[in-house]
């Protein structure tokens, strides 16, 4: 993949500029990048990006709180620090989220995503790690992350714990080399409602994809960006501290539909960890389409992905009210009565024609 500049590049190309103090190339920066709210060209020339304040956090985490007039809305047990938002503590049986109050009905996007998960736990004594989310429901806490089971959308999940693992090693099995999986683990999964998580197996019936993400106790930054564009999700991080993103998941023909949340969430259990969000950020992407593809990428009202089976969702039936149940109940003792007295009549006719006969 060719290496791009989006607007963390910039920052990191500012820094070498400021620790070489190299008047010319900060100058040279400086007119690059402008007021700092301008688009940043990605791609060849094809593809800009324009940051979204409304769906995007930085520091000093201006708009977080928990009333109605809060960009972003907290759950649970997270907190606002003033460098990082800690969604739960290194202690046991916690649960947080950090939520955009405001829909999404950006057709592209780029959500980058500034996290850190660190803790007194040795290796494969720490857990669970945290997920980030675009679905139709926000605000529900549940077993996933930290957020509902069944949910509808997208997640992705960064997973530190690998339970399968450990439930093979206690029944003294051991994984083939092709189906081992290295934890912590980076996977996503998109569901219409009908699909639960399995925990047992780390997801793994229902993933789209993954990849080994060694993202724990790091002295250096961890990011994670998420990029749909054209109906195509392209997952890819920056976790070795060489400010190169690299490919983890890339799964075309994935259709999400427009104006869902944007939310993080993460849980704890009988071991812990530090789970912190330092910032996310948000991109409307500008994309050149044909008209084949104006067609092709017309809006969705379920998510789903091309050459993937999800089971369908069956609405349950409304409940019946007072006035439809007595009136079902009325007409069915009339339909009654009415046959019992046509069943009568025909009756006694059918006694008279066998009087008749027989005399």
């Amino acid at each position: 993949m060719a290496a791009t500049l989006g607007p963390l590049g910039w920052w990191r190309q500012w820094r070498r500029c400021l620790s070489a103090r190299d008047g010319s190339r900060i100058l040279l920066l400086l007119l690059l990048l402008g007021s700092g709210q301008g688009p940043q060209q990605v791609g060849a020339g094809q593809t800009f990006e324009y940051l979204k304040r409304e769906h995007s956090l930085s520091k000093p985490y201006q708009g977080v709180g928990t009333g109605s007039s809060s960009l972003w809305n907290l759950m649970g047990n997270a907190m606002v620090m003033t460098q990082y938002i800690r969604l739960t503590p290194d202690m046991q049986s916690k649960q947080g989220a950090l939520w955009n109050r405001v829909p999404c009905f950006l057709r592209d996007w780029e959500l980058q995503v500034h996290f850190k998960i660190h803790g007194q736990g040795k290796k494969n004594l720490h857990g669970d790690g945290l997920a980030i989310w675009y679905t139709k429901d926000r605000m529900q806490p549940g077993p996933v992350f930290g957020n509902m089971d069944k949910f509808v959308g997208l997640g992705v999940f960064v997973d530190t714990y690998p339970n399968e693992e450990k439930q093979q090693e206690a029944q003294k099995r051991r994984y083939s080399p092709g189906v081992q999986r290295v934890f912590p683990y980076i996977s996503a999964m998109v569901n219409n409602g009908s699909l639960s998580y399995d925990h047992e197996r780390d997801g793994r019936p229902t993933e789209l994809g993954g990849c080994t993400a060694i993202v724990r106790n790091l002295h250096y930054d961890t990011f994670l960006v998420i990029r749909y564009v054209k109906r195509h999700l392209t997952i890819m991080m920056d976790i070795d501290g060489k400010h190169e993103w690299r490919d983890c998941i890339e799964v075309p023909g994935v259709r999400l539909p427009r104006g869902y949340y944007f939310g993080t969430s993460s849980i704890t259990g009988d071991l812990s960890d530090n789970h912190d969000v330092i910032s996310l950020k948000l991109f409307e992407l500008t994309v050149e389409r044909t008209p084949e593809e104006e067609k092709l990428h017309r809006d969705v009202f379920l998510p789903s992905v091309d050459n993937m089976k999800l089971p369908e969702m069956t609405a349950p039936l409304p409940p019946l009210s007072g006035l439809a149940l007595f009136l079902i109940v009325f007409f069915s003792l009339v339909f009654s009565v009415f046959a019992i007295v046509i069943g009568i009549i025909l009756y006694n006719k059918w006694q008279e024609q066998s009087r008749k006969r027989f005399y």
